[in-house]
């Protein structure tokens, strides 16, 4: 992997890529979209740019199709429209597309050149930054994939303006997790906005990504303090992978998903962090002014732990789990009695 992570803010980024691009004498430019990029963002896109030349691929939006099919097709279409081992790939979209294109670009011919233009408030301050690139197996979030860093990340939020309110709400989860992370002052800051509009969030994307960034580039392999950006996402990516696999149940987003396991592993962190239980209801309650409660019964929460055991971050059959003491203070692999888990999800529905 890269030891820099190129990040570039702002709308003239996107018009300095054509001559990057023919300095770097790639033979073929590819860019990878979404049904929903590809109606909202592609035309903006490729007139900021003039790559009217360029080959489009498209994919089906959603997490259900970040899987090795639509990578197997991917690989089928650079194939037969030429790619060779010079070209690129631009990926713009959400953070299924950034991540699935990234792994494409990744594993084509060996490897080549990507870019990541994301298009989510998501994806901006999370999964197009750090080089994480990967599929799912099955429900099983992002069990296969590579560590490496696109070429360049550009980041704007005029995309923004195309995106539903939960969307947005989305990718607010992860910035409220920075600041549970790694900032106090940042936490505080974010829990008293009321206002979750594009125009009032774009000011706080670049601080995201500058925790992000940092905790990336200080351990990059996720051997130790990078596991801190899991916070919230070992029980998350369970109840997410819950919600994909049942039909009789609305898929969550990413973000929704996360701040449940926030919550949740809030309450593991006053039993194993020695969190207090004041600041455990105080992000419980900072979640819920902007997420609706979803119910569990008794075999949802069975099924959701039996999923945990898929979980990357463990060790042998050891569950580990990314907790805090108190705000900005994370604990990593920490081992929790599977009998609280019974009692986090009480904390969680409970008035």
């Amino acid at each position: 992997m890269q030891n820099k992570i190129n990040i570039t803010f702002g709308k003239s980024a996107f018009s300095k890529l054509p001559k990057k691009f023919s300095e770097k004498k790639y033979s073929r430019v590819f860019i990878l979209v979404d049904n929903n990029t590809n109606k909202f963002c592609l035309s903006d896109f490729i007139s900021i740019t003039g790559f009217d030349k360029a080959e489009i691929l498209i994919m089906e939006a959603g997490e259900e199709n970040k899987h090795l099919q639509t990578c197997e097709n991917l690989w089928k279409n650079l194939s037969n429209k030429g790619a060779d081992r010079n070209s690129v790939l631009i990926n713009l979209g959400g953070g299924v597309v950034t991540d699935l294109g990234g792994f494409v670009a990744c594993t084509f011919k060996r490897g080549i050149d990507f870019y990541n233009i994301p298009t989510t408030l998501l994806a901006m301050v999370d999964a197009s930054v750090g080089g994480k690139t990967g599929i799912d197996l099955g429900s099983l979030k992002n069990q296969i994939g590579v560590i490496e860093e696109p070429k360049q990340v550009i980041i704007d939020p005029i995309w923004l303006e195309t995106l539903p309110k939960n969307e947005i709400r989305s990718g607010f989860a992860e910035m409220l997790k920075h600041g549970i992370i790694s900032s106090k002052k940042y936490w505080q800051t974010l829990k008293e906005l009321t206002d979750l509009r594009v125009s009032t969030l774009k000011e706080f994307i670049k601080p995201s990504v500058k925790i992000k960034k940092e905790v990336v580039l200080k351990d990059p392999r996720e051997k130790n303090l990078r596991k801190i950006l899991n916070f919230g996402h070992t029980l998350g990516h369970a109840i997410e992978s819950y919600f994909l696999i049942n039909l009789n149940k609305n898929k969550l987003l990413h973000g929704e998903a996360i701040v449940i396991g926030m919550i949740l592993e809030s309450y593991l962190s006053i039993h194993c962090a020695g969190l207090k239980i004041e600041v455990a209801k105080d992000i419980k309650t900072t979640f819920l002014k902007s997420f609706k409660k979803i119910e569990f019964s008794s075999d949802d929460k069975k099924e959701i732990v039996k999923l945990l055991k898929h979980d990357k971050k463990n060790i042998g059959d050891k569950i580990n789990f990314v907790l805090i003491s108190s705000i900005g203070k994370p604990k990593i692999d920490v081992q929790v009695p599977e009998d609280l888990f019974e009692d986090a999800f009480n904390f969680y529905l409970s008035d």
